[in-house]
C-alpha cells in the first residue's frame, strides 16, 4: 500500500489556474497530469487519484491524492506552489479499532429516485440530498466503511460545476467533518484509497483522517 497526499496553491494569476478553478472538468484532466500517461480508461482508479478543493484564508487550495507518486514537474510553469508529497500509508497501517480521529470529506450526498409515488420526478434521476438528509446519508455511508459518527458538522460548499465537451457537469457538494470512532480498520483504509461516494473524478469522496489527540 503505498499513497501520497499532495496539496497545490493554484497561482491565480496564472490564466490556466483560474480557468481550471472555474470548470472542474479541466481540474481534473490538470490533476491527472501529475500521474503517468497510457493507463486507460480508468486511469484514476489505476493510480487512486482524489482531489478536493478547499477555500482559505490564503486562497484556494487543491488536496490531491494519489498511490503513485506525483511529478509536479509536468504542471505548467507557474501554476502552483506544491507541497509534499507526504507519505500516508504509515498512518493508515497504524488505524485500529477504537481509534478517535478527526475526519473531513467534501462529499455528494445524492440518491437515485425510485419508481414510488413518494419520489417525484424521473425513475433512476440522481438528486442531490441537502440540509438533514445530506447529514444523515454521511452518517449511513461512515458506518458503512467503518466509522462511527461522534461529531459532525455539515457545511455546503459551491457545486462542483464544469463543461466536459458542450455537456455541463454539475454536482451537489457537502463539507462534513468531525469527530469519529474506528469501528472497522479493514474499511476505514479501503475508503481512504477509493473514496467514497459519486463525483470521484470531479473533487467529491476524498476521505481525510487525522489522530484525535486527547488531553489526559
Amino acid at each position: 500500500m503505498n499513497v501520497w497526499l499532495s496539496r497545490l496553491r493554484p497561482n491565480l494569476k496564472h490564466g490556466a489556474a483560474r480557468h481550471d478553478l472555474r470548470n472542474v472538468y479541466d481540474l481534473h484532466r490538470r490533476v491527472m497530469t501529475l500521474v503517468p500517461d497510457n493507463l486507460g480508461e480508468q486511469a484514476r482508479r489505476v493510480t487512486g487519484l482524489l482531489f478536493r478543493v478547499e477555500h482559505t484564508a490564503r486562497g484556494p487550495q487543491v488536496l490531491v491524492q494519489t498511490q503513485v507518486a506525483p511529478d509536479f514537474g509536468r504542471l505548467p510553469e507557474g501554476y502552483a506552489d506544491a507541497e509534499g508529497p507526504r507519505r500516508l500509508d504509515p498512518f493508515l497501517r497504524e488505524l485500529h479499532a477504537g481509534a478517535l480521529v478527526r475526519y473531513r470529506i467534501a462529499g455528494n450526498p445524492s440518491k437515485r429516485r425510485g419508481n414510488s409515488s413518494i419520489d417525484l420526478g424521473k425513475p433512476g434521476q440522481i438528486v442531490p440530498l441537502r440540509g438533514a438528509d445530506a447529514e444523515q446519508w454521511w452518517i449511513r455511508k461512515a458506518e458503512k466503511h467503518g466509522l462511527h459518527i461522534l461529531s459532525l458538522i455539515a457545511r455546503p460548499v459551491p457545486d462542483a460545476r464544469g463543461n466536459k465537451n458542450g455537456a455541463q457537469i454539475k454536482h451537489a457538494i457537502t463539507q462534513f467533518d468531525g469527530v469519529a470512532r474506528i469501528t472497522d480498520p479493514d474499511l476505514v483504509r479501503a475508503a481512504v484509497l477509493s473514496g467514497i461516494g459519486r463525483g470521484k473524478s470531479y473533487g467529491c469522496g476524498l476521505l481525510s483522517l487525522a489522530p484525535l489527540k486527547v488531553d489526559r
